[in-house]
């Protein structure tokens, strides 16, 4: 819990300043989606904050990514958080002062023979004690959700009060709001480490000189094991590369969010469509594939087959990448400020076959951009918002795998509450660190989806 004694200071520095405060209660590492929910949340609290960005808020997956806010599909264990999350998002606009680009608008799970709805039936049952309105569609009921499709599907699972947002808005909405709370939010600054008093937190090493401070919330994403382990924590994390597909405006389409055999896409607010394949994900192999291989089999087994093993750019930057530095050194946060892998031509080339074919309105469509990034995929594919029992003070949000778009503003919520010592709003237990590193069992669930 913090003390409060840095509480007063530096409230409402202006941001983007150069010049760092000397001290602060909190410091954030990582400006995606979960980092500024986290400051937002901390800084409505009256605790002074800093958040330091090596690059540009939300340049890498928060603002890459297909922009679904789903429960459907969700691991039971993430259910309550979700839940939060929902709530929060649907008058975030408000709180914030700013456009996230959230609206509902459904999402469907579309399946072509009738025996596939017996692979939902168990995630239908599990999640049962929390009353959604997700319910199965025949194949009729489509046509007003897909008009005009040349697939003929058995059916759908359909959850309509799921919704979506807009990655390139919202990150930087949320900084908005968090800003009119007094945080102070630094782009272009790399947090290099942090160093301890009394083995507890006391200064946070940036690029741009220390501050000294209560505690660090690190929630660098994709980047997270590496800082971690500089400090001498193990934080088991593979990376997944994400890649979607950006379309100029078109009517005539399919509604709201769907995903099938061979699909997946979302109708933006602007009227374009963000699409990508529903699975072919490739991952690229690197020094912690072999480091975390035993933590990973679990996952293996049940999402492999999905997975396109490689060996590419991660993997030789990886390679070369030092496990270890002395925070007086620059390091790999200062010489990859933005990291934008190259998406798969192959991989997207086949979607876009997929939906102009299933489609007819997409027939026509224009690519305007294919995007890329890596997901931080944890063992169990939940993430961890905790503290680090081994270090007082070190507080990790991370390993969100592919969900941390919709859960961020809860996650920040939660991890603000932890921080503080209050009470939180959903169980924490399902997120702790310690679940990585002390030999309990890795639950992965093969949701199917």
């Amino acid at each position: 819990m913090l003390d409060g004694t840095f509480a007063t200071q530096n409230a409402a520095s202006p941001s983007g300043y150069d010049v760092l405060p000397q001290s602060a209660d909190v410091v954030i590492v990582g400006g995606g989606i979960v980092g500024v929910s986290t400051a937002y949340f901390l800084a409505g609290k009256g605790l002074s904050v800093v958040l330091c960005e090596k690059g540009g808020l939300g340049e890498e997956q928060s603002s890459r990514n297909w922009g679904w806010v789903r429960k459907m599909g969700r691991d039971v264990r993430e259910m309550p958080l979700m839940l939060r999350a929902m709530d929060i998002w649907k008058d975030l606009n408000g709180r914030v002062g700013a456009e996230t680009g959230f609206r509902v608008c459904g999402i469907t799970y579309f399946f072509d023979k009738d025996e596939d709805a017996a692979r939902y039936d168990p995630w239908v049952k599990a999640v049962a004690p929390f009353d959604l309105d997700t319910r199965f569609l025949s194949g009729a009921e489509l046509d007003g959700i897909a008009p005009n499709a040349t697939r003929r599907w058995a059916g759908a699972l359909h959850t309509p009060s799921d919704g979506s947002a807009e990655p390139h808005l919202a990150t930087r909405a949320i900084a908005v709001g968090a800003r009119k709370h007094g945080a102070m939010i630094v782009e272009a600054c790399a947090a290099r480490g942090f160093e301890t008093s009394g083995g507890r937190v006391s200064t946070v090493v940036t690029e741009k000189g220390p501050i000294r401070c209560n505690a660090v919330v690190l929630a660098g994403g994709s980047w997270s094991t590496f800082f971690a382990r500089n400090m001498g924590v193990r934080l088991p994390q593979l990376k997944i590369l994400s890649q979607v597909t950006r379309t100029r405006p078109l009517n005539g389409g399919p509604v709201g969010c769907g995903s099938g055999r061979g699909f997946g896409y979302r109708k933006r607010l602007d009227g374009g469509y963000n699409f990508s394949m529903r699975a072919l994900n490739p991952v690229d192999i690197t020094p912690d594939s072999f480091r975390y291989f035993r933590e990973y089999l679990p996952a293996l087994r049940h999402e492999g087959k999905g997975m396109l093993f490689r060996i590419g750019e991660a993997s030789v930057r990886e390679t070369l990448t030092p496990s270890h530095w002395a925070l007086d050194q620059r390091t790999v946060f200062e010489k990859v400020r933005i990291l934008r892998p190259k998406a798969s031509d192959k991989v997207l080339n086949r979607a876009l076959a997929n939906v102009r074919e299933i489609f007819p309105a997409m027939g026509e469509i224009e690519v305007v951009e294919r995007m890329a990034a890596w997901i931080d995929s944890s063992p169990d594919a939940i993430p961890v918002i905790s503290g680090v029992d081994s270090v007082p003070g070190f507080y990790i949000a991370t390993g969100f795998s592919g969900h941390g778009f919709g859960l961020g503003p809860a996650a920040g919520e939660l991890m603000a509450q932890i921080v503080a010592g209050e009470k939180p709003s959903v169980d924490p237990a399902p997120f702790r660190h310690s679940r990585l590193v002390d030999g309990s069992p890795i639950n992965h669930w093969p949701v199917a989806f």
